[in-house]
């Protein structure tokens, strides 16, 4: 990785991002505010660095991705982000959502499956002195972290063949959750609350395409 700095070119195709961002309809400012604030280039080899702030997906180690920011955006958005909430988010990847739900107040605990992915992370995550809070651990997101819930949000960045129903233990009564669902190429990004009878109540948005979730931990 190279050494970490934010010029004012950064910050200027960081800024003209966000203005993409409204123009496509992501209308949290605050939202917007977190995703201008995270340098998206911290996240790329040097040699990639001109085209951190492009709208699209990259790839990443052990054949996952970098989210689109559009697709970052679009998930905290529905998630309904404030201060000092508890999230979970299942697919830490590297470390951008989690850096993005960190600069909003949130208090991050994320899970990565991949051992390179989280290896590297323990090595090299950009923001260690800044968002101090977040915790990652290795493990697999349909088991949740049942010995720290409830949480008040959770996160799913990967496409989730159904609702894994630990995850839906460990939310409090009026937590949502975000979460791409269904196998296939494309899927329906849907957000869940959880009322306080413990049903749930589901909103459907528009397609996305991730990459899969998988169960286990992968130690490669």
């Amino acid at each position: 990785m190279f050494e970490y700095t934010d010029s004012h070119v950064h910050q200027g195709l960081r800024n003209q991002l966000v203005n993409q961002l409204r123009e496509k309809g992501i209308t949290d400012e605050s939202v917007l505010q977190a995703m201008f604030a995270v340098p998206r280039h911290y996240f790329f080899d040097s040699a990639f660095e001109k085209i951190a702030y492009e709208d699209r997906a990259f790839p990443i180690a052990a054949g996952q991705t970098i989210s689109q920011p559009y697709t970052v955006a679009y998930q905290t958005q529905l998630l309904q982000v404030t201060k000092n909430v508890k999230v979970l988010e299942i697919g830490t990847g590297s470390g951008y959502q989690s850096s993005v739900l960190a600069e909003m107040g949130a208090r991050v605990f994320t899970i990565e499956r991949q051992k390179t992915l989280f290896d590297q992370l323990q090595k090299s995550y950009p923001f260690k002195k800044k968002y101090p809070g977040i915790k990652f651990f290795y493990g697999d997101g349909f088991e949740g972290l049942p010995t720290f819930a409830p949480f008040d949000r959770v996160l799913i960045t990967a496409a989730a063949p159904y609702t894994p129903p630990k995850l839906i233990e460990q939310m409090k009564p009026g937590a949502i959750m975000v979460i791409p669902r269904d196998e296939g190429e494309n899927q329906r990004m849907i957000r869940i609350t959880k009322q306080a009878d413990g049903s749930l109540q589901e909103e459907s948005f528009d397609l996305f395409s991730f990459v899969p979730m998988l169960t286990g931990k992968n130690k490669r």
